[in-house]
């Protein structure tokens, strides 16, 4: 894995950017030179990792369809584009976590709204400026964060495992129709994290079990700079 690279000139955006991998992702971003705008729901939280990164912070709910476009036209009018959208908002439907005999219809509703609805609709109003940056020779990624519980059926997941597995096959159906517009679509699991969205599903796991988002997010930027055709230049300024 390569480690401090110069990403000077990537625009990225990331949902759910002050917590867990959100953090941990517009951390290491912003440290390694990436232009980032990052998004999430409390004013106070926003400012205070703005003001700490140099990152853009947006303040709005991906999970609400009218935050939707005010969301896409801040990403854009203050990165001056987008090569990389990071969908990384998740919610868990039900807290604590419930059977899905005992979930409400609202809170199963909720964790679509934000994993599944949010996400496709955060990446349509950006899809125009990922295929600007497609056709200007940068590369477009568009990554959707997952989990195993979109594969592997954990009793008391159901409203957070269902709308990840829903997700999971909208990237791919998503993967397959951008291609004739440059654009890319993955899916990614990171793992079980020591994140404050773990901690509310299974409050008594120990931290030292799981990875750190930090790990994670490295693990992630890999992955973009995989899949952007501005490795090579990324890598040799880094060694130049």
């Amino acid at each position: 894995m390569q480690t401090n690279i110069d990403l000077q000139g990537l625009r990225v955006a990331v949902t759910g950017g002050t917590s867990g991998l959100g953090l941990a992702l517009v951390r290491q971003l912003a440290e390694q030179g990436a232009s980032v705008a990052f998004v999430a729901r409390t004013t106070a939280d926003v400012e205070r990792i703005g003001d700490e990164t140099g990152a853009h912070g947006i303040v709005g709910d991906v999970g609400k369809k009218e935050d939707i476009y005010p969301i896409a036209l801040q990403v854009t009018a203050s990165l001056g584009g987008l090569d990389v959208l990071i969908n990384n908002a998740s919610s868990l439907g039900p807290v604590p976590l419930a059977l899905l005999a005992d979930t409400e219809c609202e809170e199963l509703e909720k964790a679509l709204a934000v994993n599944l609805a949010g996400a496709f609709r955060l990446t349509k109003a950006l899809f125009g400026a990922l295929a600007a940056s497609a056709r200007e020779g940068r590369g477009a990624l568009v990554i959707n964060i997952s989990s195993d519980a979109a594969v592997n059926a954990y009793p008391g997941w159901g409203a957070y495992g269902a709308s990840k597995a829903a997700l999971a096959h909208l990237t791919a159906i998503w993967d397959e129709e951008a291609k004739a517009d440059g654009i890319r679509l993955l899916a990614l699991d990171p793992g079980d994290m020591d994140t404050p969205l773990h901690a509310l599903a299974v409050p008594g796991a120990d931290p030292s079990t799981l990875k750190r988002p930090e790990l994670a997010a490295a693990e992630i930027i890999e992955k973009v700079l995989d899949a952007l055709p501005v490795r090579a230049t990324i890598l040799a300024g880094t060694h130049g």
